[in-house]
């Protein structure tokens, strides 16, 4: 019998300080989600509405794209 992992679980976790954590914004600290499934997929605030992100707050990086590393993709 085998393991088999979830491709999506994989997408939404990162390693810090050799612990396995959710991927966070870079800027402000907020949880993230994957807009796809692709490695590339842009990742978004959890549980954003009305201009606010799931904690209530009001980041500047709210809309923004994120990376994977959880840095907002700023338009340039």
């Amino acid at each position: 019998m085998s393991l088999e992992m979830n491709s999506l679980a994989r997408l939404e976790r990162a390693v810090r300080d050799g612990q396995i954590a959710p991927v966070t914004c870079a800027a402000c600290g907020c949880r993230l989600e994957a807009s796809g499934t692709a490695d590339d997929a842009p990742w978004f605030h959890f549980g954003r509405l009305g201009g606010r992100d799931a904690r209530g707050d009001r980041p500047l990086c709210l809309d923004a794209a994120h990376d994977r590393g959880g840095r907002p993709i700023l338009a340039g």
